[in-house]
């Protein structure tokens, strides 16, 4: 199992870092072509309005033709890009997961925080970084983790999406989850 992690900007390497350490191979994305090589994709924060001018025209097809056919998981701008509405300011997005995003719903950057939610029942800690807050979850959507009423991590068919930084903490499930799911993927494909 390969996989990619969109190394344009933001802490690609954190994630690079985590999925070696569950005993993934790990490729760092950069070209367009790359993303024929790889069996699933993480996306990860930055700014993703810059993600997009980045990827150029080209970049972006491709992008979006990849996360409708093989497991991706993006984390905060990673989840903007996912997301079928974006607003504050609104954005062309991938419109792979059918949410509605809110650009920097928890202030600016000076406004980052450490909260404890919970993944399932069971506690988690998050970091949050000038994050965007989902706003809408459509039918199809399972929520798979929350801080308070808040849904900050979802999940629908191979794409999941997180509001939050799980590469920035000690807690590896969340990687783990992504990763079962790529090789649940693998096996279907077999």
């Amino acid at each position: 199992m390969i996989i990619g992690v969109l190394a344009l900007q933001g802490d690609f390497d954190a994630h690079r870092r985590r999925l070696e350490e569950l005993g993934a191979k790990v490729v760092l994305v950069k070209k367009p072509a790359q993303l024929d090589d790889i069996d699933g994709l993480v996306i990860p924060g930055g700014e993703s309005g810059t993600f997009l001018k980045l990827l150029g025209e080209e970049g972006f097809e491709k992008l979006k033709q990849f996360v409708r056919l093989k497991p991706t998981f993006g984390t905060c701008a990673g989840a903007i890009l996912l997301a079928a509405e974006v607003d504050n300011p609104k954005q062309a997005g991938l419109g792979a997961i059918d949410i509605a995003i809110h650009r920097n719903a928890y202030g600016r950057q000076i406004d980052s925080s450490i909260r404890e939610g919970l993944l399932g029942n069971s506690p988690l800690e998050m970091v949050f970084i000038r994050a965007p807050k989902i706003s809408r979850v459509g039918p199809g959507v399972e929520v798979i983790a929350t801080e308070g009423a808040d849904p900050v991590a979802v999940r629908q068919g191979t794409v999941m999406a997180a509001t939050f930084h799980p590469e920035l903490s000690d807690d590896t499930r969340v990687h783990q989850a992504f990763l079962d799911l790529v090789g649940d993927c693998a096996t279907l494909i077999r």
